[in-house]
């Protein structure tokens, strides 16, 4: 039987001689750090769903593995994607938005039953977003985001505990927004960092139960 490693196992826990900042500080510094270049990378709009599988991947190096974030590896973590798997990426999910949005406009029209299908439309996008965030993280997301979704949907089934914390991450981030809007280019790197500690506990999880 296996022990799983646990987030957070390979990190230094104490300063080094002259260090100003601990290594959860620094921790803390290159989840903003990830969080401003992601937006940068995100303006395009096609590019967020990579952009944010980059931060993902290079936050889940620095919390399993105590890897220094740069610009260098959020760059390769961005480039193992690919141009064209980029673009078709987000040009799903634009259209899967796009679609979700015109029909909202038809269930708020007036037309019989609006209320029932208006919400049955939230959840179904507030799935589907918790979905597309878990498959961000999940490192088959570089080689194939099908397999990536395939895998963030067997895991929603098994783990929908992790639903619930990815939708409050969210929720969250989306709060902060709201009560300061310069957060925004910001909170990025936070959700990316829920998101990643997520999947690795329900990675974990699921080794420990297999061994």
């Amino acid at each position: 039987m296996g022990t799983a490693r646990t987030p957070g196992t390979l990190r230094r826990e104490t300063r080094e001689p002259g260090e100003l900042f601990g290594p959860r500080f620094a921790l803390f510094a290159d989840m903003l750090a990830v969080g401003i270049t992601t937006a940068v990378v995100c303006l395009p709009v096609v590019t967020a769903p990579a952009a944010l599988a980059a931060a993902c991947s290079v936050l889940r190096g620095a919390i399993r593995e105590d890897r220094t974030v740069t610009v260098g590896r959020y760059a390769a973590a961005l480039r193992a994607h690919g141009l064209p798997r980029t673009l078709a990426a987000g040009a799903t999910v634009l259209g899967v938005a796009a679609l979700l949005g015109l029909d909202l406009l038809l269930a708020r029209a007036g037309l019989p039953g609006a209320p029932a299908v208006s919400a049955a439309l939230a959840v179904l996008a507030a799935a589907a977003l918790v979905v597309g965030l878990r498959a961000a993280a999940d490192p088959a997301a570089a080689a194939s985001w099908r397999t990536a979704l395939r895998n963030a949907s067997a895991r929603a089934v098994a783990d929908p505990g992790g639903c619930v914390l990815t939708a409050v991450a969210v929720v969250l981030c989306g709060a902060f927004v709201w009560m300061l809007p310069l957060l925004a280019p910001l909170v990025l790197g936070p959700l990316a960092f829920a998101v990643t500690v997520i999947e690795l506990r329900a990675t974990g999880n699921s080794r420990t139960s297999e061994g």
